[in-house]
């Protein structure tokens, strides 16, 4: 992706950063204050236009206004007087008698406004319009064009038709002849970051805060002069409500709810129930080092590394079919593009008639659907998405030839036909980050897809519960092989799954295999389940929903597809 009018390094960037934080807090307070003398010296007590405009945090419009939201604005109400409630996004003034207005709402619905001075004259000596013309004078011309941008405005206006379409805004065939205007919530004289910079791609998710006082740009980092500057992720989140207004993260957020739609309502048409797992366990669930603990009432809390054990109660308790959608969370001090300390997880559980690939199947089927879905769901959104993170379009596997390989046969192709580094790669070895996205570059030359399955992991790259294959079958040194599995898009990983162990002997030997005492906390009540009843073959997944959304859009990161990134480094906002 190109950094346009972004600094040619990322050292040179946080550099200009910090300095133009250091500058635009000076300019703030010197802006401020010559708005404030700007409008003290417009003394609108005299305006026959007065109550047409000004301040009102309930205002009242024409009895004949219909209120309407921008994105419902079309044709029909050419002609016709509305109100409406946006933000006010930039404005110009053309002369004293002429101004122009863009407001927006709703990610990217934006309309042109159009003020014309009706009232001539003089201030002393006012010109009046014929009676039943709308009241605007030039001193209202110049009230509206100086309000702060990305303030919050109600305006009433007459819909009409521009000369020519308005190039600049989404509603480009109609725009609003303004009337009557006022300001319901006023923004900030200087904001801490434009739209226009809120708009850039990111290219910086560094958590680093740049030092101010080593703030001067390094020698050989320029600018283009028209260029706006792309703000570091850590200005976006410092700027959360800027951040979120921007028409691409509106677009996102909107992406990453249909995801969550649309993966409970395909798994509900197929007898599936939800469930709500804890987030508060009382030992690590999965053991480990990367488990947030905190007190709790003279005890020891931990919070859910996933929901894995609970999906197996479930199971064990005769649900036959579950899926949860909550927070996961990872005390992994992981400062990459690919991993936050919180994340949503899409999990699901269901009991095995026949085999395990009935549990592959339901995973992939999903997930494909998920895909396809948005495709036709979200096509707008995914256009906005694309026209500040570029990417190629999503390649779907052709029905019926869905791409399955084994761990053995991802590793051998890789070797194969991947880049020289991997020549010498291990069967027996859990794959790198690398290596899984130079796999998924072969994988989409060579079969033309984005979306993939790994199969039969190594039990080295397995927790305890997966369960072996009943075939004995090894790899590299003599590794036993695996019924788990993991999908991914774009030679990203963003599921993983596979059977369970369900007989509780073979359940604590592997535990014990993997070095775990069976009696410690947690697994001895997650092993002793197991021996309460008998509970039925079964198997399920794990979905990261930020992965799911970040990877299908190909996003740089994917802190940019949740809500609330929460990094080893970042717990606000």
């Amino acid at each position: 992706m190109e950094e346009s009018g972004a600094p040619t390094s990322k050292k040179g960037a946080k550099k200009a950063e910090a300095k133009a934080k250091k500058e635009a807090a000076k300019a703030a307070r010197a802006a401020e204050l010559a708005a404030a003398a700007a409008l003290a010296k417009m003394n609108v007590k005299d305006d026959p236009a007065k109550d047409n405009y000004g301040r009102a945090t309930s205002p009242t419009f024409s009895a004949d206004a219909v209120e309407v939201e921008l994105r419902s604005l079309d044709e029909s109400y050419e002609g016709k007087t509305v109100a409406i409630r946006a933000f006010l996004q930039n404005s110009r003034i053309q002369s004293a008698k002429m101004g122009f207005v863009e407001l927006r709402k709703g990610g990217n619905w934006a309309i042109q406004g159009v003020l014309m001075a009706t009232i001539g004259g003089t201030p002393a000596e006012p010109q009046m319009p014929t009676e039943g013309t709308p009241l605007i004078s030039r001193e209202m011309v110049k009230w509206i064009t100086g309000i702060n941008p990305e303030s919050y405005v109600a305006v009433e206006a007459t819909v009409k038709r521009p000369l020519e379409p308005v190039k600049s805004c989404r509603i480009s065939t109609l725009e609003l002849h303004i009337t009557k205007c006022y300001v319901i919530a006023s923004a900030p004289a200087v904001l801490g970051m434009t739209m226009a910079a809120a708009s850039q791609p990111i290219v910086n998710f560094s958590d680093e805060t740049p030092k101010v006082e080593d703030a001067e740009p390094e020698k050989g980092a320029k600018e283009a002069e028209t260029a706006v500057p792309s703000a570091s992720m850590l200005t976006h989140l410092d700027n959360i409500s800027m951040h979120k207004r921007t028409p691409v993260q509106q677009a996102i957020a909107d992406i990453r709810i249909e995801v969550k739609k649309l993966f409970r309502t395909y798994l509900e048409a197929r007898r599936f129930k939800e469930f709500e797992p804890p987030c508060l366990i009382g030992a690590a669930s999965e053991g480990g080092a990367n488990v947030f603990r905190l007190p709790y009432f003279g005890q020891e809390a931990f919070l859910a590394q996933s929901p894995q054990f609970y999906k197996q109660f479930e199971i064990a308790g005769g649900r036959e079919r579950v899926f949860s959608i909550g927070p996961v969370f990872r005390a992994e001090n992981s400062n990459t593009p690919r991993h936050m300390t919180e994340f949503t997880g899409l999990d699901l559980e269901m009991e095995i008639t026949h085999s395990y690939t009935e549990v592959l199947d339901t995973l992939e089927g999903v997930l494909l659907h998920i895909f396809h879905q948005l495709q036709e769901r979200c096509a707008d959104e995914i256009e906005i998405v694309r026209s500040v993170y570029p990417s190629e379009p999503f390649l779907f596997p052709e029905p019926g030839k869905e791409v399955r390989l084994t761990f053995a046969e991802a590793q051998q192709l890789l070797r194969e036909e991947g880049p020289e580094e991997f020549r010498n790669v291990r069967d027996d070895e859990d794959m790198s980050t690398p290596q899984e996205k130079a796999l998924g570059a072969v994988v989409r030359a060579k079969y033309n897809t984005d979306f993939y399955l790994i199969d039969k992991f190594p039990e080295t790259a397995r927790p305890f519960y997966a369960k072996l294959d009943d075939s004995g079958k090894t790899i590299g040194d003599g590794v036993r092989v695996t019924n788990a599995f993991d999908y991914f898009v774009r030679g990203q990983e963003v599921l993983s799954g596979g059977q369970r162990i369900n007989d509780p002997d073979e359940l604590e030997e592997r535990i014990r295999a993997k070095g775990v005492d069976p009696k410690s906390a947690g697994i001895k009540e997650y092993l002793t389940t197991f021996r309460q009843v008998g509970v039925p073959p079964h198997g399920g997944g794990g979905i990261g929903l930020d992965r799911v959304v970040a990877w299908f859009l190909a996003l740089p990161s994917v802190h940019l597809a949740a809500s609330y990134p929460r990094t080893p480094k970042r717990l606000l906002p």
